[in-house]
């Protein structure tokens, strides 16, 4: 038997009062990760007995309320109640309780012993349950019956145009057992850290039990004119010092085609365009905006009429960049 003294609550890893819901699913977590036919840890079996006993022990209010009030004494507690008027049991007399002081909860020995009452009156015992966690009938003496495998998780890293029109893809994961190449369905508009489901691709079950789920987490790569933030994209704009001091109507990339933005007279580098709903798409809501960033570019070479143009508007205008009013 493992070890009575620890404290049922710490080996569930829940508070002293956590409801019923909190302790089920604690115990689900914790036997699916030591089942001695899932884990390799050497430890694996006397971990899974002793959240077994701790589950046993909590999982049904009347354990419970005599763990709480005895401690490692509980199983040597009987309750007789008597079924009076004022009995929760109701009139004519109620149930017995017998907890186990014999066989403990080892598999491979009895199973739980003489326990009764475990999921309230008419219940199957602990041992319907663990068949109802493990996906199959109940595990007989010495053995565990049907178990799950366990859910798995990878990354993939899409560019923003895949990631934006979305599509099959085939991909290929590294994998103890090697390269495993699986086709991908990626849904349009998918984000950096979204998760696509693919159901029966994780770990394979033993004794029957199904196979868990694979879980690919998007991770978008760094793209030379796309910042994307949520669904939210950034592109820059270039455009020639007449286009941002006149306006113009230029052409911008989106990763859904080519759009054009009408750029207002006097526009500097900085200013940023909003082109609404270009952004990621979203099947179940509203799809982000695209916002074009003006970046004012010059000629790396004028020829000698460029040059000359820039001369004469150096010598008419009066504008200082640098001047908090624009004019020296």
């Amino acid at each position: 038997m493992a070890n009575a003294n620890r404290d049922y609550y710490e080996v569930l890893g829940v508070t002293r009062d956590a409801s019923a819901e909190e302790i089920q699913r604690a115990y689900r977590n914790l036997a699916r990760r030591w089942h001695p036919d899932l884990s390799k840890d050497p430890a694996a079996e006397e971990r899974f007995k002793e959240v077994n006993e701790a589950y046993e022990a909590l999982s049904d209010p009347d354990g419970r309320a005599r763990y709480d009030r005895f401690g490692p004494a509980w199983r040597q507690a009987r309750e007789e109640p008597t079924g009076g008027a004022g009995s929760p049991f109701g009139p004519g007399g109620g149930r017995r309780v017998y907890v186990n002081t014999g066989g403990g909860t080892g598999f491979g020995g009895a199973p739980f012993g003489d326990f009764e009452g475990f999921g309230g009156a008419g219940g199957g015992g602990f041992e319907d349950f663990l068949g109802g966690l493990f996906g199959g009938g109940a595990a007989g003496r010495g053995g565990f019956g049907p178990v799950p495998g366990a859910d798995r998780q990878a990354e993939i890293t899409l560019g923003v145009e895949d990631a934006y029109v979305g599509g099959r893809r085939r991909i290929t994961l590294d994998t103890s057992a090697g390269p495993r190449s699986l086709e991908v369905t990626i849904p349009p508009g998918v984000t950096d850290g979204q998760c696509i489901r693919l159901a029966g691709q994780g770990g394979t079950g033993s004794g029957g039990g199904p196979s868990g789920d694979l879980y690919l987490i998007v991770r978008l790569a760094p793209h030379p004119r796309y910042r994307v933030d949520g669904r939210d994209i950034t592109v820059d704009l270039p455009v020639a010092p007449w286009e941002a001091a006149l306006g113009a109507s230029v052409p911008v990339d989106t990763p859904g085609g080519t759009a054009r933005v009408d750029l207002p007279p006097g526009s500097s580098s900085g200013r940023k365009l909003r082109l609404r709903g270009r952004g990621m798409p979203d099947r179940r809501g509203q799809p982000g905006d695209l916002y074009a960033e003006v970046k004012i570019v010059v000629p790396a070479e004028p020829t000698p009429t460029e040059r000359d143009l820039f001369q004469r508007l150096a010598k008419e205008s009066g504008f200082d960049p640098r001047h908090r009013s624009g004019r020296g």
